[in-house]
């Protein structure tokens, strides 16, 4: 049987907790910063789990993380 590729895009931008949650960054961080207030920004910076309905998707495309 041949290996199966992991999806480089998804393994850079999740992360796998120890309980086997997907860890994600919060997205409109980039750039259009000056309007968004300082608070807005703030919690911007937390990370948070992937919702578990995508689950199964990210299993499959991130065969070797689990």
């Amino acid at each position: 049987m041949p290996k199966i590729k992991t999806s480089k895009s998804i393994s850079k931008r999740f992360h796998i907790t120890s309980g086997g949650r997907l860890i994600r960054h919060c997205a409109s961080r980039s750039h259009l910063l000056q309007k968004k207030t300082s608070k807005r920004k703030q919690k911007l910076r937390k990370k948070l789990c992937a919702n578990s309905s995508d689950l199964s998707n990210f299993m499959h495309k991130l065969p070797y993380f689990y």
